[in-house]
């Protein structure tokens, strides 16, 4: 669909299919499939797919950001659930070194499965703001002090976010681009993770034995 074509379904046709008093709930389950499929297009296109006018898109999401945001939440909730309900290789007879690891294999694999929508999402304001980063990034730091238990006050903050920010997704696709297959990136990925740990660890022991 063409994201000039504006949406032939008038925003007040898709509130009133039957009379009644306020607005009636737009459907979300519906909005963000039309999302997921659609979100290089223009917002009147979501609004068609999803079969309610634009202005009622507008008034459930609020704006572009808050569909994004919406979708992407959805989107993330899965990957919760998976490290949550121990699904990835994060349970507790796993060390905490290889389940950051695995963590970051997650991310990877999940961003480049939702690209466009990650896309869009990091070209945005407020990123490193947002619910969902904190969430990633608290779950990584605390992976990392556990790793490397004693290590100098703020390196697993600084550590988390550099290696956050190895997983950009302009970067990612820079490295694909450039020759990189994804198992490379995977491994290379995972071998940078163990070395910023380790390097934590021997920071922690040096000022021991220091």
């Amino acid at each position: 669909m063409s994201p000039k074509k504006n949406s032939n379904i008038a925003d007040c046709k898709s509130e009133m299919v039957k009379p009644r008093r306020g607005r009636p709930a737009v459907p979300p389950g519906l909005v963000l499939k039309a999302a997921d499929a659609l979100f290089a297009d223009a917002m009147d296109a979501i609004a068609a797919a999803a079969g309610v006018g634009k202005g009622t898109l507008f008034r459930a999401f609020g704006s572009r950001e808050g569909l994004l945001n919406a979708l992407w939440a959805a989107k993330l909730a899965a990957l919760r659930n998976d490290v949550e309900e121990g699904d990835l290789p994060l349970g507790p007879e796993t060390s905490s070194r290889e389940r950051a690891v695995a963590f970051l294999d997650a991310l990877l694999l999940f961003k480049l499965k939702n690209i466009h929508l990650i896309r869009a999402l990091e070209l945005g304001p407020g990123v490193l703001q947002s619910e969902h980063y904190k969430w990633m990034h608290g779950l990584l730091q605390h992976l990392i002090e556990d790793a490397a238990l004693g290590a100098k006050a703020g390196d697993a903050v600084f550590e988390a976010h550099v290696l956050l920010a190895g997983l950009h997704i302009d970067l990612v696709e820079v490295m694909i681009a450039g020759g990189l297959s994804l198992e490379a990136i995977r491994q290379a990925q995972a071998a940078h993770a163990r070395a910023m740990i380790d390097s934590a660890r021997f920071s922690r022991n040096c000022a021991k034995r220091g």
